[in-house]
């Protein structure tokens, strides 16, 4: 099956495949995504590429996946950094390199724009991920940082 995965750069036309995917992804971990909120993030992104920018796997021509690579200057890196947003592989796609050739594109693109780093947010649970992330050559960062959040207006 890996043959038939095709991942390209995607582009303002595919912000309603990018969102079907997006649901698909937040039901899966319990949370309702605001669809016209998504879409006007991804049109956002699309508007300016020094914010990052999403990839669509397909078979064909159906849509099995979405990935965002979102960018950011960090003083850790002395540089920007790249940070996979979102990742996600349609259930009965998944274990056939989908994810794998995601993020070999997410690489490369992080390499165009000399990131120092790539980061990821993974559940620990998500030991699929968690394995495939290792197998590229990413490693857990376990140094006690907790994350706060506070939503802004």
């Amino acid at each position: 099956m890996a043959d038939d995965i095709h991942v390209r750069e995607a582009a303002s036309n595919d912000i309603g495949a990018l969102v079907s995917l997006m649901k698909e992804f937040y039901a899966e971990a319990n949370f309702e995504l605001d669809e016209q909120k998504a879409s006007q993030s991804f049109m956002s992104l699309f508007r300016d590429p020094n914010y990052g920018s999403a990839w669509i796997v397909s078979i064909g021509e159906k849509p099995i996946g979405h990935a965002v690579l979102t960018i950011r200057f960090t003083m850790e890196h002395g540089g920007v950094s790249g940070y996979v947003d979102d990742l996600f592989v349609v259930k009965e796609f998944r274990r056939h390199g989908a994810a794998h050739a995601m993020l070999m594109e997410l690489e490369k693109e992080c390499g165009k724009r000399n990131c120092r780093a790539l980061i990821v947010e993974v559940g620990q649970d998500n030991t699929a991920a968690l394995k495939t992330y290792e197998k590229l050559g990413m490693r857990l960062i376990n140094d006690g940082r907790v994350l706060y959040r506070k939503p802004l207006p």
